[in-house]
């Protein structure tokens, strides 16, 4: 395997600039994510009592959040749908398409009757949006982290491929400051009858600004070479599995802590706080906005570090710092004082950010050009059914049964889970991402 600097990359063949590439990548997370966490404060507050109105609550906020891990399942299917198109027929329009199918189900999600209305049909319609929303999220990442990574600059790939990886901040921030603003606006039954669905219905907006910066970019130096030089396997996926199965597995335990630590401190306590602490769906949707704040900063931080030390050594401090934050969280979030509760939010959100940001050049790092769409984006999202698609419903379980201690224990074994993964991996911060083997 080659070891060497790829040159310097200055615009794509048709003069895309760095700056416009940078904006598509990040743009695009955003939006998607800004639709992913839309549908994710909505299952902590509402799509329990909506969506299943004869259960109790208890029940309820388990059977939302089954409908939250739906998408985590249909992910891995995106990323090898997606995948496949993206290594074969190019980033540029993989990336749209994944956008739209996206954008798409989230609005159409802000438009679907309560079960009051329709019974039966509306937890069945929703199910089947919410596959939809994971199909296009499990397109998407692996696409704007390639537009960032196949583009850097010799020396900057961390850096570049932070930029996808600081989008979910900014998704983050803009759901759950409408959700705050809706909150503070509207009374609580004006909210639960239809404030809940406007952030869905925006998303259409955004979905349309973001295709409009996608299709003014090329596609990458590294696919335009393998195209030149024809390099490219007929079905990638099976070429990802029969000689990339290994990579593949040490990504999506790579990936386990970043999704345990962001929807343990969101979904999970968002529920928690209101149901449990009693706190106040706007005081804590507040703490949450000043918490992704941090979350925002440490991306940028560790990605100038993995870039100057190694991918693994930054993995590594994260783990471990994550491990010991699951012990914080009875004394933390337990005492139901916001200022210990915010803190308990920053430090795991902190930890998110450190732990998420060097991976928008790790997992590209780890695939050679002809399968690298198809293996950064199924890593990623098996990542996501191990880390987070059933994070919320066994934090809620362990919560009922065994208190916040064991959530804690929860989130110290993933950060475990992820740090060996990393420990198993090689350091990929020299390899030539125009490798095709």
């Amino acid at each position: 395997m080659s070891t060497s600097t790829p040159a310097p990359v200055t615009a794509s063949r048709d003069g895309t600039s760095r700056t416009r590439i940078i904006f598509a990548s990040f743009i695009g997370t955003a939006i998607e994510f800004y639709d992913f966490y839309v549908y994710a404060t909505a299952a902590a507050l509402v799509i329990g009592p909506v969506f299943f109105p004869h259960s109790s609550p208890a029940a309820q906020a388990l059977s939302a959040f089954v409908t939250f891990g739906i998408a985590f399942i249909a992910r891995p299917i995106g990323a090898f749908l997606f995948g496949h198109f993206g290594d074969r027929i190019g980033r540029k329009a993989t990336l749209v398409a994944s956008l739209l199918v996206m954008g798409g189900s989230t609005t159409l999600i802000g438009f679907v009757p309560g079960y009051d209305s329709i019974g039966d049909l509306a937890p069945i319609l929703l199910c089947v949006l919410r596959f939809g929303q994971g199909i296009g999220l499990g397109g998407e990442w692996g696409g704007a982290a390639l537009l960032a990574t196949e583009n850097a600059p010799a020396g900057k790939r961390g850096w570049f491929g932070m930029f996808p990886q600081l989008g979910p901040s900014i998704g983050f921030l803009a759901s759950n400051g409408l959700f705050f603003g809706l909150a503070l606006g509207l009374s609580d039954a004006d909210f639960k009858s239809w404030g809940w669905r406007v952030p869905f219905i925006v998303s259409a907006v955004l979905v349309g600004l973001g295709l409009y910066v996608r299709m003014k970019i090329a596609e990458t130096p590294a696919f335009q070479a393998a195209i030149d030089r024809h390099e490219r396997v007929k079905v990638p996926v099976a070429e990802l599995l029969g000689r990339h199965l290994w990579p593949t597995l040490q990504g999506a335990l790579a990936m386990v802590v970043c999704y345990t630590l962001f929807y343990i401190s969101t979904v999970f306590s968002l529920s928690y706080g209101v149901s449990a602490l009693h706190m106040s769906r706007q005081s804590f949707l507040g703490l949450l906005c000043i918490a992704v704040v941090f979350m925002a900063i440490a991306t940028p931080i560790s990605a100038i570090a993995s870039d100057r030390f190694g991918r693994r050594p930054v993995l590594v401090v994260g783990c471990i710092a994550a491990i010991a934050s699951g012990f914080t969280m009875l004394p933390l979030l337990g005492s139901g004082d916001p200022v210990q509760v915010a803190l308990f939010l920053i430090i795991e959100l902190f930890l998110m950010g450190a732990t998420f940001a060097p991976m928008g050049a790790l997992l590209p790092e780890l695939f050679p050009t002809n399968v690298r769409y198809t293996g950064a984006g199924v890593a990623y999202n098996l990542g996501g059914i191990l880390g987070a698609s059933v994070a919320p419903y066994i934090a809620q379980l362990l919560a009922n049964r065994g208190g916040l201690s064991w959530v804690g224990g929860y989130v110290s074994v993933a950060a475990l889970i992820s740090l060996i993964g990393v420990l198993t991996m090689r350091e990929t911060r020299s390899d030539d991402l125009m490798r095709n083997s």
